[in-house]
């Protein structure tokens, strides 16, 4: 059996990431890298060593046979991505495709036990757990189904298990921030009636109603003469790119001036402080009108957001796919002019 590494926990931020050693090198790999000795079923706290650098300070347990163990590392990912590191270096294999190693008679019921720790809404976890039975049916009447360039085209469940990122962006003081607290559903960043109040991205996890999302805050796009704001800005311009969506803000209750988001043009387009709207905002058909300070038009911000990436409703009973060997597999079938 060949030595292996993989990470249990779920991709993300998080206290604590446990990784997984599988072979017959364990045990010496543990004997040359842990500062303390290593028992079987048995909790072991001591430093990852990396030669003379502390990687960090860990929980070891090695399992029974001590042909495996499991390595509790802090979840930062500077720590996880050297002791992965260290790993491949001495021979160990990184698995990233979790169902290699799930339990299940068919690879879709391993890769529905794989993806499990990443659904992290109610709504994700019932879709996915409701996959092998809705395939069974699919396969055993296709005709009653979509077609295969229609399941293809359907990324909601890949969305629900790998959380998209959306940036907020638009001039200063539009209430940004603000309104991302709202979609938070609580306070995460800092607001007040200044402009450059937000000085850096800040992106965290938000849950809109089954979906979730890394949720990206920046700074207000302006001139300044701030060296820190402007190095902030350019900073939020990088992470705006990254993004799978962007939503773009505009202050109702002021004047436009020019077209500041002219480089989103796809952007999801929210006219903010409408309760002290100017005229203009009412001409301005394609946006949602809200008032963040109160919370008027966010449902609806949340649900444009969830439809943007197929997730408006969570209903069962459709086939979806949420791995690349599904998603080749749908390839090939369309390529060949093939029905499942």
């Amino acid at each position: 059996m060949r030595d292996r590494v993989m990470v249990l926990t779920p991709a993300g931020m998080g206290a604590i990431a446990v990784v997984r050693l599988i072979g017959e090198s364990t045990a010496a790999f543990l004997e040359r890298h842990f500062a303390r000795r290593a028992l079987e079923g048995r909790c072991v706290h001591g430093d990852v060593v990396d030669g003379q650098r502390v990687i960090d300070d860990a929980v070891v347990v090695l399992l029974p046979g001590a042909k495996s163990a499991d390595i509790n590392l802090h979840g930062g990912q500077w720590v996880v991505s050297s002791f992965l590191d260290l790993a491949t270096r001495n021979g160990f294999s990184l698995v990233e495709d979790l169902a290699e190693m799930a339990e299940g008679q068919t690879a879709l019921e391993r890769e529905m036990m794989a993806y499990l720790p990443r659904a992290k809404t109610r709504q994700a976890l019932e879709v996915l757990l409701d996959q092998p039975r809705t395939w069974e049916a699919y396969l055993q009447d296709p005709s009653r189904g979509p077609e295969p360039p229609q399941i293809l085209a359907d990324q909601s469940l890949w969305w629900m298990l790998h959380p998209p990122r959306v940036a907020i962006v638009g001039p200063p003081n539009v209430g940004k921030s603000t309104l991302a607290n709202q979609l938070f559903a609580q306070e995460r960043s800092i607001t007040a009636d200044l402009p450059g109040t937000t000085r850096d991205w800040v992106g965290e996890d938000a849950n809109l109603d089954g979906l979730v999302v890394t949720l990206v805050d920046t700074p207000g796009i302006r001139q300044t003469a701030d060296p820190i704001e402007r190095q902030a800005i350019a900073n939020s311009t990088v992470e705006a790119g990254r993004a799978d969506l962007v939503i773009a803000v505009l202050d109702g209750s002021a004047e436009p001036r020019g077209e500041p988001l002219a480089e989103y043009p796809h952007a999801l387009r929210v006219i903010n402080k409408v309760d002290r709207a100017r005229d203009w905002v009412d001409r301005s058909e394609a946006a949602i009108k809200t008032v963040a300070t109160t919370g008027q038009g966010v449902p609806e911000l949340r649900l444009a957001i969830r439809t943007r990436f197929g997730c408006e409703n969570f209903r069962l009973g459709h086939p979806r796919w949420w791995t690349q060997r599904q998603r080749d597999l749908l390839n090939g079938l369309i390529e060949s002019g093939n029905r499942i």
